[in-house]
Parts: structure tokens; C-alpha cells; sequence
């Protein structure tokens, strides 16, 4: 199977991890972000600046993209964080926070939908912090645990229409966004993952059969994995205890 995908972020890290692996492979790739530099060295790919706070820009940018075609993947990744205690930042910067990592992946939801063909597939990239707030990523975590509600909802707002939406849960990943993260879980926890893992599981995501209902939430690594499983089964004075000490 091969087709279109438009990935955002696709300058750095996971983004371009995503890109680069999708186009590979055969596929058609729109990779934008707002720094346009970044995009340098995608080959095939079309290329340009891509604001996700801005509704007019998703407009353009699927427009141009897309012309009066369909298209077969949104993988809405642009993403940014902020950590630390809670009180250590002024408010412009959570503000920030839930204008990229909510309102642009509602934007691009919103945008997208009139491109999106029954056999679409929507992939937002979720976080493991979803599963439970966590020390030092507070307003992070809670825009990632509105990224999972949302992806909940559309997906099976959707299922009629045979558009399918999923968001992947990866702990901690190797790119510029966790250098420096003042977050006790990051201490206790490492970074095990690798954009080309996160890219790996877009993938396998996008190829998923779908003959068995499930979840449409998708850990990433082990790590991860282990940490939904028990969230599933404990109670929550257990889930809360555990977080507690891994956050130091």
C-alpha cells in the first residue's frame, strides 16, 4: 500500500523520522513546519512553512498538497514542551503549550476532514504522560491527555465514514525536545526510544489491519507498555503512588 501523508513538525525529530521512512517507502509526503530550513534534505517531498496554530495556513497547506485529491494520512506531530515546577514559568508560556499541542492538532483535524476518504487513517502523537499528570510536566501532560480524549472521540465520531483516528503513547524519545527536561521521571526513567521507533510504530499503525475492535491508543516501547497494562489493573492510590516515586 502506498498513498499520501502529510506529516507536521516534519522538520525534526520524530517529524522528519516519519517523513523520511513514509517517503522511502513509495509514499507521496507533505512535510511542513515552521522552521522551513529544517525540511532541507527530504527528497520528493513537497515541502513549506506550516504554522498549526493558524486555521488559514492548514487551509493552504492542504490545499496545495492534497489539490482536489484525497489524502490517506494526517499525522499531526508538531509538538512543543515545557517543563519544570508548575510555578517556574509565566502563563504566555502554558499558553503556548495548549496553543500547539491541542488547537493545532484540532486544527488540523478540522482541515483535514474534507481530504479524508473512507480508509483515511489520523495519527496524533500522543505521549505516555497522558496516562497520569505528572511532576514537572503538568501542562504538558494535561495537552497530551486532551489529544488522547480528542482521538477517542473522532474516532468513533468517524467509524461511520470509515476514517479511522489513532495517537501513539511513547515515553521519553531522543530529540532536541527532552535536552535539558527538568522532570523527575526523565531521571528515573532514561530515554529508550528513538525517533525511527516512533516512525516505525506511524507505520505499522497506518497498516494495521482493523478487523478487531480496540483501543485506539497505541504504546510505544516497553516502557510504555508496562505502564498501561498495570494503569489498567491497579487502583488508583497504587497508579498514584507509583508515579509519586518514579517522579521523585
Amino acid at each position: 500500500m502506498t498513498g499520501s501523508v502529510l506529516v507536521t513538525g516534519a522538520g525534526h525529530g520524530i517529524g522528519r523520522a516519519i517523513a523520511e521512512l513514509f517517503g522511502a517507502r513509495g509514499w507521496r509526503v507533505g512535510a511542513y513546519d515552521v522552521d522551513t530550513e529544517a525540511l532541507a534534505g527530504l527528497p520528493g517531498a513537497v515541502t513549506g512553512p506550516l504554522d498549526v496554530r493558524d486555521p488559514a495556513a492548514w487551509h493552504d497547506r492542504l490545499a496545495e498538497f492534497c489539490g482536489g485529491g484525497a489524502l490517506d494520512v494526517l499525522v499531526n506531530n508538531a509538538g512543543v514542551l515545557v517543563s519544570g515546577p508548575f510555578t517556574s514559568h509565566e502563563a504566555a508560556a502554558y499558553r503556548r503549550l495548549v496553543d500547539v499541542n491541542v488547537t493545532g492538532v484540532l486544527n488540523g483535524c478540522l482541515a483535514a476532514h474534507p481530504y479524508l476518504r473512507p480508509g483515511s487513517t489520523v495519527v496524533n502523537l500522543c505521549s505516555a504522560s497522558a496516562l497520569y499528570g505528572q511532576p514537572g510536566l503538568a501542562t504538558y501532560g494535561a495537552t497530551k491527555a486532551a489529544v488522547k480524549s480528542l482521538t477517542e472521540a473522532l474516532d468513533l465520531e468517524w467509524h461511520a465514514a470509515g476514517i479511522r483516528v489513532r495517537d501513539l503513547l511513547p515515553l521519553f524519545v531522543a530529540t532536541d525536545m527532552v535536552t535539558g527536561m527538568d522532570a523527575g521521571s526523565i531521571r528515573s526513567l532514561g530515554v529508550r526510544l528513538t525517533p525511527g521507533d516512533v516512525a516505525a510504530a506511524v507505520w505499522r499503525t497506518v497498516h494495521e489491519s482493523g478487523r478487531l475492535p480496540r483501543s485506539p491508543h497505541r504504546t510505544v516501547g516497553m516502557q510504555t507498555r508496562l505502564f498501561a497494562a498495570a494503569a489498567a489493573v491497579s487502583p488508583a492510590w497504587l497508579n498514584r503512588l507509583a508515579v509519586r516515586r518514579t517522579a521523585g
